[in-house]
Protein backbone atom coordinates (compact mmCIF):
# COMPACT_ATOMS: atom_id res chain seq x y z
CA UNK A 1 0.00 0.00 0.00
CA UNK A 2 1.21 3.86 -0.98
CA UNK A 3 0.96 6.35 1.84
CA UNK A 4 1.46 9.89 0.62
CA UNK A 5 2.53 12.29 3.49
CA UNK A 6 -0.25 15.33 4.29
CA UNK A 7 2.32 17.65 6.17
CA UNK A 8 0.72 21.90 7.29
CA UNK A 9 3.31 24.05 9.31
CA UNK A 10 3.09 26.31 11.55
CA UNK A 11 6.02 29.04 12.15
CA UNK A 12 6.69 31.64 14.47
CA UNK A 13 8.38 34.42 14.23
CA UNK A 14 9.45 37.28 16.12
CA UNK A 15 9.54 40.23 14.88
CA UNK A 16 12.15 42.98 14.72
CA UNK A 17 11.19 46.15 16.41
CA UNK A 18 12.77 48.43 19.29
CA UNK A 19 10.14 47.41 21.79
CA UNK A 20 8.14 44.56 22.84
CA UNK A 21 4.74 43.80 22.07
CA UNK A 22 2.42 45.31 24.64
CA UNK A 23 5.47 47.28 27.04
CA UNK A 24 8.11 49.53 25.98
CA UNK A 25 10.76 46.79 27.36
CA UNK A 26 13.80 46.61 24.72
CA UNK A 27 13.42 43.54 22.18
CA UNK A 28 16.76 42.80 21.86
CA UNK A 29 17.60 39.03 21.20
CA UNK A 30 21.41 39.28 21.99
CA UNK A 31 20.94 40.36 25.61
CA UNK A 32 22.81 37.46 27.52
CA UNK A 33 22.00 39.17 30.59
CA UNK A 34 18.63 37.56 32.32
CA UNK A 35 15.57 39.44 33.18
CA UNK A 36 17.06 42.53 32.06
CA UNK A 37 14.18 43.52 29.50
CA UNK A 38 11.37 43.22 32.10
CA UNK A 39 8.79 45.49 33.50
CA UNK A 40 5.40 44.85 35.22
CA UNK A 41 3.98 44.72 32.34
CA UNK A 42 5.30 42.12 30.36
CA UNK A 43 5.51 40.13 33.92
CA UNK A 44 2.07 40.15 34.23
CA UNK A 45 2.00 42.03 37.85
CA UNK A 46 -1.65 42.94 38.87
CA UNK A 47 -3.14 45.94 37.41
CA UNK A 48 -0.90 46.32 34.52
CA UNK A 49 -2.43 47.01 30.83
CA UNK A 50 -1.01 46.48 27.85
CA UNK A 51 -0.89 48.51 24.97
CA UNK A 52 -0.42 47.39 21.19
CA UNK A 53 3.05 47.81 19.27
CA UNK A 54 1.80 49.44 15.85
CA UNK A 55 5.37 48.46 14.29
CA UNK A 56 4.72 45.01 15.26
CA UNK A 57 1.32 45.23 13.42
CA UNK A 58 2.73 46.94 10.47
CA UNK A 59 5.16 43.99 9.92
CA UNK A 60 2.73 41.72 10.10
CA UNK A 61 0.06 43.03 7.78
CA UNK A 62 3.33 43.66 5.69
CA UNK A 63 4.25 40.10 5.66
CA UNK A 64 0.68 39.24 4.74
CA UNK A 65 0.92 41.83 1.43
CA UNK A 66 3.76 39.71 0.59
CA UNK A 67 2.31 36.47 0.69
CA UNK A 68 -0.66 37.31 -1.04
CA UNK A 69 -3.19 37.34 1.65
CA UNK A 70 -6.44 39.11 2.79
CA UNK A 71 -6.11 41.90 5.19
CA UNK A 72 -8.97 41.71 7.34
CA UNK A 73 -10.87 45.90 8.19
CA UNK A 74 -11.14 44.82 11.86
CA UNK A 75 -9.16 42.41 14.08
CA UNK A 76 -8.76 41.87 18.16
CA UNK A 77 -6.74 40.36 20.38
CA UNK A 78 -7.69 36.85 22.27
CA UNK A 79 -6.52 35.22 25.54
CA UNK A 80 -5.08 31.47 24.65
CA UNK A 81 -5.33 30.48 28.64
CA UNK A 82 -2.86 27.40 29.69
CA UNK A 83 -0.08 27.22 32.55
CA UNK A 84 3.49 26.92 32.20
CA UNK A 85 6.35 28.22 34.43
CA UNK A 86 7.19 30.66 31.34
CA UNK A 87 4.27 32.73 31.16
CA UNK A 88 4.24 35.26 33.23
CA UNK A 89 0.78 36.41 33.12
CA UNK A 90 -1.22 32.68 32.98
CA UNK A 91 -2.27 33.33 29.53
CA UNK A 92 -0.69 34.35 25.86
CA UNK A 93 -2.10 37.38 24.32
CA UNK A 94 -2.48 36.09 20.72
CA UNK A 95 -5.24 36.10 17.88
CA UNK A 96 -7.90 33.18 17.69
CA UNK A 97 -10.68 34.55 16.33
CA UNK A 98 -10.19 37.51 14.04
CA UNK A 99 -6.32 37.28 13.07
CA UNK A 100 -4.98 40.39 10.73
CA UNK A 101 -4.06 38.35 7.81
CA UNK A 102 -6.16 34.86 5.84
CA UNK A 103 -5.87 33.27 3.04
CA UNK A 104 -2.61 33.86 1.06
CA UNK A 105 0.33 31.86 -0.31
CA UNK A 106 3.20 31.66 -0.98
CA UNK A 107 5.15 29.93 -4.20
CA UNK A 108 7.38 27.63 -4.15
CA UNK A 109 9.32 25.64 -7.15
CA UNK A 110 6.75 26.97 -9.09
CA UNK A 111 4.11 25.85 -6.94
CA UNK A 112 1.44 27.41 -4.84
CA UNK A 113 1.40 26.98 -1.19
CA UNK A 114 -1.43 27.76 0.28
CA UNK A 115 -1.58 29.86 3.65
CA UNK A 116 -3.92 29.87 5.92
CA UNK A 117 -3.30 32.47 8.34
CA UNK A 118 -1.18 35.34 9.98
CA UNK A 119 -1.51 36.31 13.64
CA UNK A 120 0.09 38.67 16.10
CA UNK A 121 0.74 36.87 19.95
CA UNK A 122 3.86 37.50 22.52
CA UNK A 123 6.25 35.27 22.83
CA UNK A 124 7.09 33.59 26.24
CA UNK A 125 10.29 33.41 28.31
CA UNK A 126 13.01 31.29 28.61
CA UNK A 127 13.37 28.19 30.70
CA UNK A 128 16.61 26.95 31.80
CA UNK A 129 16.81 23.39 33.62
CA UNK A 130 20.06 23.07 35.82
CA UNK A 131 19.18 19.56 36.24
CA UNK A 132 19.72 19.17 32.49
CA UNK A 133 22.55 21.17 32.19
CA UNK A 134 24.73 19.01 34.74
CA UNK A 135 23.11 15.62 34.30
CA UNK A 136 20.51 14.74 31.31
CA UNK A 137 21.72 13.18 28.09
CA UNK A 138 20.13 15.36 25.82
CA UNK A 139 18.90 18.71 27.55
CA UNK A 140 17.58 20.54 24.01
CA UNK A 141 14.50 19.13 24.37
CA UNK A 142 11.64 20.14 26.14
CA UNK A 143 7.98 18.78 27.49
CA UNK A 144 6.19 22.61 27.59
CA UNK A 145 2.93 22.41 26.14
CA UNK A 146 2.82 25.32 23.52
CA UNK A 147 4.90 28.03 22.94
CA UNK A 148 8.71 27.70 21.86
CA UNK A 149 11.23 25.71 22.64
CA UNK A 150 13.32 26.29 26.11
CA UNK A 151 17.59 26.35 25.70
CA UNK A 152 19.91 25.10 28.33
CA UNK A 153 22.75 27.11 28.56
CA UNK A 154 26.10 25.19 28.04
CA UNK A 155 28.03 27.34 30.56
CA UNK A 156 29.44 24.45 32.08
CA UNK A 157 30.87 20.90 30.84
CA UNK A 158 28.79 18.05 30.82
CA UNK A 159 30.63 15.86 33.94
CA UNK A 160 30.98 18.81 35.64
CA UNK A 161 30.45 18.69 39.79
CA UNK A 162 26.33 19.89 40.07
CA UNK A 163 26.19 22.51 43.00
CA UNK A 164 24.31 20.96 45.85
CA UNK A 165 20.74 21.35 45.59
CA UNK A 166 20.79 22.21 41.96
CA UNK A 167 17.54 20.38 41.07
CA UNK A 168 15.60 23.20 39.29
CA UNK A 169 14.81 25.37 36.74
CA UNK A 170 15.27 29.42 36.35
CA UNK A 171 13.66 31.45 34.02
CA UNK A 172 14.75 34.23 31.91
CA UNK A 173 11.99 36.48 31.04
CA UNK A 174 13.74 38.77 28.76
CA UNK A 175 11.95 36.91 25.89
CA UNK A 176 8.49 37.45 27.52
CA UNK A 177 6.72 39.63 25.37
CA UNK A 178 8.48 40.10 22.13
CA UNK A 179 6.22 39.65 18.96
CA UNK A 180 5.66 36.72 17.53
CA UNK A 181 4.46 36.20 14.58
CA UNK A 182 2.60 32.79 13.44
CA UNK A 183 2.50 32.01 10.12
CA UNK A 184 -0.05 28.63 9.85
CA UNK A 185 0.09 26.59 6.38
CA UNK A 186 -2.74 24.52 4.83
CA UNK A 187 -1.66 21.08 4.71
CA UNK A 188 -0.27 21.37 1.08
CA UNK A 189 2.91 19.65 1.09
CA UNK A 190 3.90 16.14 0.40
CA UNK A 191 7.86 15.73 1.35
CA UNK A 192 10.23 16.70 4.22
CA UNK A 193 12.15 18.54 0.96
CA UNK A 194 8.84 20.72 0.21
CA UNK A 195 8.59 21.57 3.74
CA UNK A 196 12.48 22.42 4.00
CA UNK A 197 11.83 24.77 0.63
CA UNK A 198 8.79 26.14 2.07
CA UNK A 199 10.64 27.39 4.94
CA UNK A 200 13.77 28.44 3.83
CA UNK A 201 11.62 30.97 0.98
CA UNK A 202 9.25 32.06 4.14
CA UNK A 203 12.75 32.99 5.60
CA UNK A 204 14.25 34.48 2.91
CA UNK A 205 11.03 36.35 1.87
CA UNK A 206 10.69 38.03 5.96
CA UNK A 207 14.61 39.11 5.80
CA UNK A 208 13.95 40.89 2.51
CA UNK A 209 10.79 42.49 4.10
CA UNK A 210 13.35 43.34 7.38
CA UNK A 211 10.19 42.27 9.39
CA UNK A 212 12.83 39.42 11.32
CA UNK A 213 16.07 38.56 11.04
CA UNK A 214 14.67 35.27 11.02
CA UNK A 215 18.20 33.65 12.76
CA UNK A 216 16.86 30.15 13.52
CA UNK A 217 19.74 29.79 16.04
CA UNK A 218 18.66 32.40 17.99
CA UNK A 219 15.34 31.30 17.86
CA UNK A 220 14.11 34.05 16.10
CA UNK A 221 11.99 31.79 13.69
CA UNK A 222 11.16 28.23 14.62
CA UNK A 223 9.11 25.86 13.23
CA UNK A 224 6.63 23.41 13.79
CA UNK A 225 5.18 20.29 11.79
CA UNK A 226 1.72 18.90 11.56
CA UNK A 227 1.74 15.63 9.77
CA UNK A 228 -0.39 12.74 8.94
CA UNK A 229 -0.39 9.68 5.92
CA UNK A 230 -3.27 9.53 3.39
CA UNK A 231 -3.59 5.64 2.38
CA UNK A 232 -4.76 6.22 -2.06
CA UNK A 233 -5.99 3.43 -3.28
CA UNK A 234 -5.74 5.25 -6.82
CA UNK A 235 -2.20 5.61 -6.60
CA UNK A 236 -1.97 1.69 -6.11
CA UNK A 237 -3.34 2.01 -9.89
CA UNK A 238 -1.08 4.46 -11.08
CA UNK A 239 -4.26 7.17 -11.07
CA UNK A 240 -4.31 10.55 -10.00
CA UNK A 241 -1.45 12.41 -8.60
CA UNK A 242 -2.85 15.50 -6.61
CA UNK A 243 -3.96 14.78 -3.38
CA UNK A 244 -6.13 17.67 -3.74
CA UNK A 245 -7.79 16.06 -6.86
CA UNK A 246 -9.13 12.73 -4.44
CA UNK A 247 -12.47 12.24 -2.91
CA UNK A 248 -13.35 11.22 0.08
CA UNK A 249 -14.08 7.94 -1.27
CA UNK A 250 -10.96 7.41 -2.56
CA UNK A 251 -8.61 8.34 0.29
CA UNK A 252 -8.30 7.78 4.27
CA UNK A 253 -6.62 10.18 6.46
CA UNK A 254 -4.46 9.31 8.88
CA UNK A 255 -3.95 10.72 12.69
CA UNK A 256 -2.27 14.24 12.28
CA UNK A 257 0.95 14.24 14.42
CA UNK A 258 2.60 17.78 15.48
CA UNK A 259 6.25 18.03 16.16
CA UNK A 260 6.91 20.77 18.24
CA UNK A 261 9.40 23.75 17.61
CA UNK A 262 12.20 22.47 15.09
CA UNK A 263 15.23 25.39 15.24
CA UNK A 264 17.03 24.24 12.33
CA UNK A 265 15.80 23.55 8.19
CA UNK A 266 17.87 20.10 8.71
CA UNK A 267 16.02 19.29 11.70
CA UNK A 268 12.75 19.96 9.46
CA UNK A 269 13.24 18.06 6.60
CA UNK A 270 14.49 14.54 9.67
CA UNK A 271 12.13 15.15 11.54
CA UNK A 272 9.46 14.64 8.52
CA UNK A 273 11.74 11.85 7.05
CA UNK A 274 11.55 10.21 10.15
CA UNK A 275 7.85 10.70 10.76
CA UNK A 276 6.97 9.53 7.75
CA UNK A 277 8.72 6.27 8.32
CA UNK A 278 7.10 5.97 11.85
CA UNK A 279 4.22 5.97 10.78
CA UNK A 280 4.31 4.33 7.64
CA UNK A 281 5.51 0.98 9.86
CA UNK A 282 3.02 1.51 12.26
CA UNK A 283 0.15 1.35 9.77
CA UNK A 284 1.17 -1.59 7.92
CA UNK A 285 1.53 -3.50 11.13
CA UNK A 286 -2.31 -3.03 11.32
CA UNK A 287 -2.24 -0.27 13.73
CA UNK A 288 -3.36 3.07 14.29
CA UNK A 289 -1.21 6.17 14.69
CA UNK A 290 -1.87 7.97 17.80
CA UNK A 291 -3.24 11.75 17.66
CA UNK A 292 -0.23 13.17 19.92
CA UNK A 293 2.44 16.13 19.97
CA UNK A 294 6.14 14.87 19.54
CA UNK A 295 9.53 16.23 20.14
CA UNK A 296 12.60 16.09 18.21
CA UNK A 297 15.69 14.69 19.35
CA UNK A 298 18.84 15.66 17.53
CA UNK A 299 21.41 13.70 19.09
CA UNK A 300 19.45 10.49 17.86
CA UNK A 301 17.84 11.68 14.71
CA UNK A 302 13.94 10.71 16.06
CA UNK A 303 11.06 12.15 17.36
CA UNK A 304 9.30 11.12 20.76
CA UNK A 305 5.87 11.46 22.46
CA UNK A 306 5.13 14.20 24.47
CA UNK A 307 1.34 14.20 25.50
CA UNK A 308 -1.70 13.98 23.83
CA UNK A 309 -2.41 16.69 21.14
CA UNK A 310 -4.17 19.58 22.35
CA UNK A 311 -7.23 21.27 20.40
CA UNK A 312 -8.65 24.65 20.66
CA UNK A 313 -11.13 24.02 23.57
CA UNK A 314 -8.48 22.99 25.86
CA UNK A 315 -7.14 26.71 25.85
CA UNK A 316 -10.25 28.13 26.72
CA UNK A 317 -9.70 31.17 23.73
CA UNK A 318 -11.66 34.12 24.84
CA UNK A 319 -11.66 38.24 23.57
CA UNK A 320 -8.71 39.96 25.50
CA UNK A 321 -10.91 42.25 27.60
CA UNK A 322 -7.87 45.06 28.29
CA UNK A 323 -7.21 45.65 24.53
CA UNK A 324 -9.81 47.63 21.75
CA UNK A 325 -10.83 46.32 18.32
CA UNK A 326 -8.72 47.24 15.95
CA UNK A 327 -9.59 48.87 12.49
CA UNK A 328 -7.28 48.76 9.73
CA UNK A 329 -7.68 51.60 7.53
CA UNK A 330 -7.54 51.19 3.30
CA UNK A 331 -4.62 54.36 3.98
CA UNK A 332 -2.51 52.41 6.62
CA UNK A 333 -2.85 49.21 4.07
CA UNK A 334 -1.67 51.70 1.07
CA UNK A 335 0.91 53.05 2.79
CA UNK A 336 2.69 49.49 3.60
CA UNK A 337 2.02 48.44 0.14
CA UNK A 338 3.92 51.83 -1.18
CA UNK A 339 6.96 50.61 1.65
CA UNK A 340 7.28 47.19 -0.08
CA UNK A 341 10.31 46.48 -1.45
CA UNK A 342 11.34 43.93 -4.42
CA UNK A 343 10.54 40.19 -3.21
CA UNK A 344 12.76 37.42 -3.87
CA UNK A 345 10.68 36.02 -6.98
CA UNK A 346 10.95 39.38 -8.65
CA UNK A 347 13.95 39.39 -8.46
CA UNK A 348 15.08 36.06 -9.86
CA UNK A 349 12.48 37.27 -12.96
CA UNK A 350 14.17 40.54 -13.23
CA UNK A 351 17.82 39.34 -12.97
CA UNK A 352 16.99 36.76 -15.42
CA UNK A 353 15.45 39.07 -17.92
CA UNK A 354 17.83 41.94 -17.62
CA UNK A 355 21.34 39.78 -17.01
CA UNK A 356 20.98 36.79 -18.89
CA UNK A 357 22.19 34.80 -15.68
CA UNK A 358 21.99 31.36 -15.21
CA UNK A 359 19.81 29.68 -12.41
CA UNK A 360 22.74 29.09 -10.57
CA UNK A 361 23.88 32.94 -9.97
CA UNK A 362 20.82 34.06 -9.71
CA UNK A 363 19.92 31.73 -6.80
CA UNK A 364 23.63 33.30 -5.25
CA UNK A 365 22.38 36.87 -5.61
CA UNK A 366 19.04 36.57 -4.39
CA UNK A 367 20.03 34.39 -1.76
CA UNK A 368 22.64 36.51 -1.11
CA UNK A 369 21.26 39.70 -1.36
CA UNK A 370 24.25 42.35 -0.53
CA UNK A 371 25.98 40.43 -3.13
CA UNK A 372 23.49 41.00 -5.07
CA UNK A 373 22.83 44.64 -4.72
CA UNK A 374 26.89 44.94 -5.08
CA UNK A 375 26.34 43.17 -8.31
CA UNK A 376 24.12 45.63 -9.69
CA UNK A 377 26.30 48.59 -9.06
CA UNK A 378 29.03 47.22 -10.49
CA UNK A 379 26.93 46.65 -13.57
CA UNK A 380 26.00 50.49 -13.57
CA UNK A 381 29.69 51.58 -13.18
CA UNK A 382 30.54 49.96 -16.71
CA UNK A 383 30.91 52.68 -19.98
CA UNK A 384 27.57 53.76 -20.58
CA UNK A 385 27.02 53.17 -24.83
CA UNK A 386 28.76 49.87 -24.80
CA UNK A 387 27.51 47.09 -27.15
CA UNK A 388 25.44 44.22 -26.16
CA UNK A 389 27.54 41.98 -27.02
CA UNK A 390 30.20 43.64 -24.41
CA UNK A 391 28.07 44.26 -21.93
CA UNK A 392 26.81 40.83 -21.65
CA UNK A 393 30.59 39.96 -21.69
CA UNK A 394 31.47 42.16 -18.75
CA UNK A 395 28.30 40.91 -16.70
CA UNK A 396 29.64 37.43 -17.06
CA UNK A 397 32.65 38.01 -16.00
CA UNK A 398 31.61 39.99 -13.37
CA UNK A 399 29.33 37.67 -11.85
CA UNK A 400 32.10 34.79 -12.66
CA UNK A 401 34.42 36.96 -10.26
CA UNK A 402 32.04 38.06 -7.52
CA UNK A 403 30.79 34.45 -7.04
CA UNK A 404 34.04 32.16 -7.30
CA UNK A 405 37.21 34.78 -6.50
CA UNK A 406 35.96 37.51 -4.23
CA UNK A 407 33.71 34.75 -2.63
CA UNK A 408 36.28 32.86 -1.57
CA UNK A 409 38.40 35.48 -0.34
CA UNK A 410 36.09 36.89 1.55
CA UNK A 411 36.11 33.67 3.40
CA UNK A 412 31.96 33.60 4.44
CA UNK A 413 32.28 37.69 4.92
CA UNK A 414 29.68 39.73 3.18
CA UNK A 415 30.22 42.69 0.28
CA UNK A 416 27.88 45.02 3.38
CA UNK A 417 30.83 44.78 5.83
CA UNK A 418 32.34 47.65 7.26
CA UNK A 419 35.72 46.25 6.81
CA UNK A 420 34.94 45.43 3.02
CA UNK A 421 36.86 47.87 1.04
CA UNK A 422 36.53 47.91 -2.54
CA UNK A 423 34.09 50.63 -3.64
CA UNK A 424 31.46 48.94 -7.18
CA UNK A 425 33.88 51.66 -8.97
CA UNK A 426 36.76 50.05 -8.81
CA UNK A 427 35.87 46.45 -9.06
CA UNK A 428 34.23 47.53 -12.24
CA UNK A 429 37.42 49.33 -13.88
CA UNK A 430 39.01 45.60 -12.69
CA UNK A 431 36.42 43.72 -14.64
CA UNK A 432 37.37 46.05 -17.77
CA UNK A 433 40.81 45.54 -17.77
CA UNK A 434 40.44 41.92 -17.75
CA UNK A 435 37.79 41.86 -20.52
CA UNK A 436 40.24 43.97 -22.85
CA UNK A 437 43.10 41.77 -22.37
CA UNK A 438 45.37 43.81 -20.25
CA UNK A 439 45.77 41.93 -17.55
CA UNK A 440 45.74 37.77 -17.16
CA UNK A 441 42.99 35.96 -14.92
CA UNK A 442 46.51 34.84 -12.84
CA UNK A 443 47.14 38.48 -12.24
CA UNK A 444 43.74 39.80 -11.76
CA UNK A 445 43.35 37.25 -8.76
CA UNK A 446 46.59 39.05 -7.11
CA UNK A 447 45.13 42.53 -7.87
CA UNK A 448 41.86 41.52 -6.34
CA UNK A 449 43.32 40.36 -3.53
CA UNK A 450 45.67 43.67 -2.98
CA UNK A 451 42.00 45.44 -3.24
CA UNK A 452 40.35 43.60 -0.86
CA UNK A 453 43.47 44.02 1.22
CA UNK A 454 43.42 47.74 0.98
CA UNK A 455 40.73 49.34 -1.53
CA UNK A 456 43.01 50.64 -3.91
CA UNK A 457 42.39 50.87 -7.81
CA UNK A 458 43.54 48.38 -9.78
CA UNK A 459 45.15 50.73 -12.11
CA UNK A 460 47.27 51.88 -9.02
CA UNK A 461 48.07 48.09 -7.90
CA UNK A 462 49.37 47.36 -11.75
CA UNK A 463 51.84 50.33 -11.61
CA UNK A 464 52.87 49.96 -8.46
CA UNK A 465 53.50 46.55 -8.35
CA UNK A 466 54.59 45.95 -12.05
CA UNK A 467 51.70 43.88 -13.13
CA UNK A 468 51.06 45.00 -16.38
CA UNK A 469 50.31 42.64 -18.90
CA UNK A 470 53.25 42.20 -21.65
CA UNK A 471 51.84 43.16 -25.17
CA UNK A 472 55.26 43.03 -26.71
CA UNK A 473 55.15 39.54 -28.55
CA UNK A 474 59.03 39.67 -29.14
CA UNK A 475 59.00 39.68 -25.30
CA UNK A 476 56.86 36.46 -24.98
CA UNK A 477 58.98 34.40 -27.85
CA UNK A 478 62.18 35.22 -26.08
CA UNK A 479 60.73 33.89 -22.83
CA UNK A 480 59.44 30.55 -25.11
CA UNK A 481 62.41 29.89 -26.93
CA UNK A 482 64.29 29.66 -23.35
CA UNK A 483 61.15 27.11 -21.93
CA UNK A 484 62.13 25.11 -25.11
CA UNK A 485 66.05 25.20 -24.33
CA UNK A 486 65.57 24.13 -20.70
CA UNK A 487 62.76 21.42 -21.29
CA UNK A 488 63.69 19.14 -23.94
CA UNK A 489 62.38 15.95 -21.95
CA UNK A 490 58.87 17.73 -22.31
CA UNK A 491 59.74 18.58 -26.11
CA UNK A 492 60.37 15.24 -26.61
CA UNK A 493 56.88 13.79 -24.82
CA UNK A 494 55.06 16.55 -26.74
CA UNK A 495 56.56 14.86 -30.33
CA UNK A 496 55.24 11.79 -29.11
CA UNK A 497 51.76 13.04 -28.65
CA UNK A 498 51.78 13.65 -24.91
CA UNK A 499 49.15 16.41 -24.54
CA UNK A 500 50.21 17.25 -20.87
CA UNK A 501 53.98 18.41 -22.14
CA UNK A 502 51.77 21.29 -23.79
CA UNK A 503 50.77 22.69 -21.04
CA UNK A 504 53.21 21.92 -18.51
CA UNK A 505 55.54 24.11 -21.64
CA UNK A 506 52.74 26.83 -20.96
CA UNK A 507 52.89 26.85 -17.26
CA UNK A 508 57.03 27.02 -17.66
CA UNK A 509 56.65 29.94 -19.87
CA UNK A 510 53.64 31.91 -17.66
CA UNK A 511 55.88 31.77 -14.78
CA UNK A 512 58.70 33.24 -16.32
CA UNK A 513 56.66 35.67 -17.68
CA UNK A 514 55.02 36.32 -13.94
CA UNK A 515 51.57 35.69 -14.87
CA UNK A 516 51.83 38.70 -17.48
CA UNK A 517 51.54 36.89 -20.45
CA UNK A 518 48.42 36.36 -22.20
CA UNK A 519 47.97 32.55 -22.18
CA UNK A 520 46.46 32.42 -25.51
CA UNK A 521 49.32 34.00 -27.22
CA UNK A 522 51.92 32.48 -25.24
CA UNK A 523 50.26 28.75 -26.39
CA UNK A 524 50.17 30.48 -30.25
CA UNK A 525 53.34 31.16 -29.88
CA UNK A 526 54.80 28.03 -27.81
CA UNK A 527 53.21 25.95 -30.52
CA UNK A 528 54.74 27.66 -33.93
CA UNK A 529 58.26 27.00 -32.81
CA UNK A 530 57.35 23.40 -31.59
CA UNK A 531 56.00 22.73 -35.08
CA UNK A 532 58.72 24.91 -36.87
CA UNK A 533 61.44 22.24 -34.48
CA UNK A 534 60.22 19.05 -35.54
Amino acid sequence: MNYQPTIGLEIHVELKTKSKMFCSCSNDPDERGPNINVCPVCMGHPGTLPVINKEAVRKVIKTGLALNCHIFERSNFDRKNYFYPDLPKGYQISQFYAPFCKEGFLEVDSKKKRIREIHLEEDTGRLMHLFELFESEDSSESERPDGPQTFVPRTQSRGSRRPEGADYSLVDFNRAGVPLMELVTEPDLNSAKEAKNFAEELRLVLRYLAVSDADMEKGQMRVEVNISLTESRLRDEGGKEDLSSLTNQDKTLGAKVEIKNLNSFRAVEKAIEFEIERQREILESGKKVLLETRGWNNVKSETFSQREKEEAHDYRYFPEPDLPEILISPDFVQNIKADMPELPRQKRERFEREYGLNEKEIEIFVQNKSLGEYFEKIVSEFEPGISVDNLKKLIKLSSNYLITDLQGLLEGGLVSDTGFLIIPENFAELIALIAKEKVSSNIAKIILEEMLRTGADPSHIIEERGLAQITDTSEIEEIVREVILKNPKAIEDYKKGKANALQFLIGQAMQMAKGRANPEVVNRILQKNLTENK
